[in-house]
């Protein structure tokens, strides 16, 4: 069964729509309304504040902490200024994708480490034979972000640190209510924001200050479904859902390596051995067999489709993470994996594999689409992603 959050005492009085779901063991608010329409325009045109406690954090100390972290990551860890943050993924011995994240240096051997799934044994299984402390944070870090146009304004109202120089991906330390925070220009929304990081125990009286100032910029408390939404629209991947752990994946067509998740600009030949190097150097020598891209699906059929039974087109009330056929000719080509209409783009999208070599941008697909129970194809392009990038993300 799940608990509440460090911050359950207060997004319980808050969700009126009393739906939830189990994050990691945690409650995690689905839709604060009876619909997340406001929540959504929060992210996009105001502010949105997410609870995001329940991913797993480690904090890995020690002398040969960053030869740790350089031996686990596809990315250059030597190349990490102090308060830089990577994004990165890390692979078993077959380069397949174990899981994503963040990767924090806050000091010149100490790293913030975040994951979707547990992932301390790995940890602690890969530093035998290296100086290095690695600490299971994952209760005693709380974490929250504050995401859209005006959340850096409302940070500024709220908190004592420098924010004017905070540039994206980069982390800083202040307090907020007499609170000490770390604060890193950091999301999961494809837009302006901020990830802030507190203790457990002190909390609530982060919420309360941030909360406290949030008229004044629009401020919305943010859930599941309104996130899931902006996070397709910025072409971000959720792993369970567009790709399986290679841990956890039943069959091999389960796993992924970087390249497939098109993360190929995340993996560094340049730097020293890594967890995966090998099998990652063959796979850029032979080429990929598919790739998790975009597609924008053609609305003008899928209209059709609803005039030929004599209905009105109806758009997607929500994300759909039911994987659906794409198909090129009259063969399976992939699957698309998570489908939303975004408010913002006026456009039907989508997160798919697609297998070789029909994942080039540009390539014209069909995806299957139900209409009244019965199945239909409609017109879909392979795009570039993000699908939404605006400006204001890095400016």
């Amino acid at each position: 069964m799940p608990v509440g959050s460090a911050f359950h005492a207060r997004t319980l009085e808050l969700c009126e729509s009393l739906s939830y779901r189990d994050w990691a063991g945690y409650y995690a608010v689905s839709a604060y309304e009876t619909h997340y329409e406001h929540e959504y325009n929060a992210i996009r045109n105001a502010c949105a504040l997410i609870d995001i406690s329940p991913l797993f954090k480690y904090r890995v100390t020690g002398s040969d902490a960053t030869r740790l972290v350089n031996r686990l990551i596809t990315r250059d860890a030597s190349k990490m200024k102090v308060a830089q943050v990577y994004y990165t993924p890390w692979c078993d011995d077959e380069g397949k994708v174990i899981d994503d994240g963040t990767v924090t240096r806050v000091a010149e051997q100490a790293y913030r480490w975040t994951a979707a799934h547990p992932n301390l044994r790995w940890l602690t299984g890969n530093a035998s034979g290296l100086k290095v402390e690695i600490e299971d944070i994952s209760e005693t870090v709380a974490a929250l972000a504050l995401q859209g146009p005006t959340s850096g304004r409302l940070l500024r109202s709220v908190a004592t640190a420098d924010l004017d120089s905070l540039k994206y991906f980069r982390a800083t330390s202040g307090s907020i209510a007499g609170v000490p925070v770390d604060i890193s220009r950091t999301g999961y929304t494809g837009d302006l924001g901020y990830e802030i990081w507190m203790p457990w125990d002190a909390a609530l009286q982060v919420w309360d200050a941030i909360a406290g100032a949030g008229r004044a910029f629009d401020l919305h408390p943010t859930g599941m479904l309104a996130l899931d939404i902006a996070r397709i629209e910025a072409g971000l991947l959720l792993i369970d859902v567009d790709f399986q752990s290679s841990r956890k994946a039943l069959i091999e067509s389960q796993k992924y390596s970087p390249f497939e998740l098109g993360m190929a600009r995340l993996v560094d030949f340049k730097k020293g051995p890594f967890v995966g190097r090998a099998a990652l150097t063959d796979e850029r020598l032979r080429g990929h067999a598919r790739q998790i891209v975009g597609l924008e699906i053609d609305w003008m059929d899928v209209e059709k489709l609803y005039e030929g039974v004599g209905l009105p087109p109806t758009a997607p009330a929500g994300t759909s993470r039911v994987a659906v056929p794409v198909y090129k000719g009259g063969s399976q080509v992939g699957r698309a994996t998570s489908t939303t209409w975004s408010t913002t783009l006026k456009k039907l999208i989508a997160l798919a594999t697609i297998d070789s070599p029909h994942f080039v941008i540009g390539t014209r697909l069909e995806i299957e689409t139900t209409v009244e129970a019965v199945r239909h194809r409609a017109g879909a392009t392979v795009v570039p992603t993000p699908f939404f990038n605006p400006a204001r993300k890095t400016a």
